[in-house]
C-alpha cells in the first residue's frame, strides 16, 4: 500500500476494503452513521484525532500504520518507535531473552516485522546445521529466506512442499494484514524458490493431525516441530508490536529425546 500520498479519508477507504467490510459494517462498528463515514473517506469531512484512532482500532490497523494514517490527517503519530536496542525497552527484551532461554532444550527465536533474526536460543542449531549458502547467515539473517532457499535449510526438510505453502500462506495473511511493501517483495521471492513438489501440488493433510508439523531431517533421523507465534499483548512502541517469538516443540518423543541429548552434550562441552 503506498500512503506518503494518501489523505487520511482514502488511507481509511483503503483500509475497510482491505479489511472487506463496507461503509455500513465500518459505520456500525464505530457507532457513527455512514453518512458521516461517507464524508470521512471522501474528504468533505475531516475527521478529529480521536475519530482516527477509533476507526483505526475498529480496522485492527497495526500502529506503524496508524501512525501513518494520524500523519495523513494532520496529527503527530501516537505511537513510538524506537530501536530495540534502547534503553526504554530493556525490560521487554530481557523478558524476550527469559522466553528464549526458558523455552531450551527445544528451539525458539524472536524475529521483527519483516522476519529479520533478533535473537534466538541456543538450542536453534539443529536448523542451522549444513547451510551451503554462507550468505543466508549474514545479519541481518530473514528467517524465511533462510528457511525455503535451496541453500538454505530446504534441502532438510522432509515435508517442505507442505511447509513451504504453510509460510507462504502466513505470509500472505502478514501481507493482507500490513500492506508492506517490502514482505510483498519478499513473499514474491519466496514464490520462485523450488517448491518442493514432485506431483505439481501439496499431499494431502493427514486426517489426524492437529497442526501442520515441521519435519527436519537430522543425521540419521527425522526431528518433528510444532510451533507457536508470542507477541505482546498490548504494546504502545511500534517496534515492540512486531516483534514475535515463534517457539517449536518436539511433536514425538524421538524429537524429544534428540533436543534434550543434544542440549546436554552442548552444555558438556
Amino acid at each position: 500500500m503506498t500512503t506518503s500520498h494518501m489523505s487520511a479519508g482514502s488511507l481509511i477507504r483503503e483500509w475497510r476494503t482491505r479489511r472487506r467490510m463496507s461503509q455500513l459494517d465500518l459505520a456500525m462498528e464505530a457507532d457513527i452513521s455512514q453518512r458521516h463515514l461517507s464524508f470521512v473517506e471522501s474528504g468533505r469531512a475531516q475527521p478529529s484525532r480521536d475519530m482516527v484512532l477509533h476507526l483505526a482500532e475498529q480496522l485492527s490497523i497495526p500502529l506503524r500504520q496508524r501512525n501513518q494514517l494520524l500523519l495523513a490527517a494532520g496529527f503527530a503519530p501516537s505511537f513510538s518507535e524506537k530501536p530495540l536496542t534502547d534503553a526504554t525497552l530493556a525490560p521487554a527484551m530481557a523478558a524476550v531473552e527469559t522466553v528464549l532461554k526458558g523455552h531450551e532444550p527445544f528451539p525458539a527465536l524472536a524475529v521483527d516485522r519483516h522476519w529479520n533474526l533478533v535473537s534466538a536460543n541456543g538450542s536453534i542449531a539443529p536448523f542451522l546445521a549444513d547451510i551451503s549458502e554462507p550468505s543466508l547467515l549474514q545479519p541481518p539473517v530473514n528467517v524465511l529466506r533462510l528457511s525455503l532457499h535451496p541453500g538454505g535449510v530446504a534441502p532438510r526438510i522432509v515435508n517442505l512442499a507442505e511447509w513451504r505453502a504453510h509460510l507462504l500462506e502466513r505470509l500472505k495473511h502478514q501481507n493482507d494484514a500490513t500492506g508492506d511493501g517490502v514482505l510483498i517483495e519478499l513473499e514474491r521471492e519466496l514464490r520462485t524458490y523450488p517448491s518442493g513438489l514432485k506431483s505439481g501440488r501439496p499431499g494431502p493433510v493427514e486426517p489426524s493431525g492437529i497442526v501442520h508439523p515441521l519435519k527436519l531431517a537430522h543425521g540419521d533421523t527425522v526431528l518433528s516441530f510444532i510451533s507457536t507465534i508470542t507477541v505482546f499483548g498490548t504494546p504502545l512502541d511500534v517496534t515492540l508490536s512486531e516483534l514475535a517469538i515463534e517457539s517449536f516443540f518436539p511433536a514425538d518423543e524421538q524429537t524429544r529425546a534428540v533436543l534434550v541429548r543434544t542440549a546436554k552434550e552442548r552444555v558438556a562441552d
